[in-house]
């Protein structure tokens, strides 16, 4: 009886773990994209970098942030930190352009040199699979969350792993966001 009652315990515990160790297997490195000009983006390219995701309008209060978004960029990016920005049309039609017109427009009045996405959704029944992962905490392993506003900003670690969110109000420039990146 006691081997048994052993061996069950041993069962029940690979079980947990291979359903931990299978969650985790989750990364940001599983995604695809199309980038704004219509190329595929693979996340894994990624592997080893700080990524923070966020979701971009032109016609916004936040689109200033594009300013110090790319400044942030600049500074960090030959430290493995890179900013993948994924312009969306969910929240008051604040993006209404073309993936053209929305490369333009970054590159002309912000000077954006950051990866940029096609259009996708951030919310709702056309949600984009990575936006999922990013709010969904049986598919991140970190938390639930929803896409509050445009300029939201999602922070990968160096594995692939969602660690934090910051608000759409958190300019780019905010020490919380230097510190994480810094790793302090």
């Amino acid at each position: 009886m006691k081997e048994l009652n052993y061996l069950i315990l041993v069962w029940i515990s690979v079980f947990f773990i291979n359903t931990a160790d299978a969650q985790n297997d989750q990364t940001i490195y599983q995604f695809k994209v199309k980038d704004i000009n219509g190329n595929t983006f693979d996340f894994a390219s990624l592997k080893g970098k700080k990524i923070m995701i966020v979701n971009t309008a032109s016609k916004c209060g936040f689109t200033p942030q594009y300013e110090g978004l790319e400044k942030l960029y600049k500074k960090y990016k030959d430290q493995g930190f890179v900013i993948v920005g994924f312009p969306a049309n969910d929240f008051k039609s604040q993006e209404p352009g073309t993936n053209a017109e929305i490369a333009q427009f970054c590159k002309e009045n912000y000077g954006v040199t950051f990866p940029m996405m096609s259009k996708i959704h951030v919310k709702g029944p056309e949600m984009h699979p990575v936006y999922q992962f990013l709010t969904q905490q049986s598919k991140n392993a970190y938390m639930d969350s929803k896409v509050g506003w445009n300029f939201q900003k999602y922070m990968i670690d160096t594995n692939g792993m969602l660690v934090r969110i910051f608000p759409p109000k958190t300019k780019p420039e905010d020490p919380n966001i230097s510190e994480w990146i810094e790793g302090k």
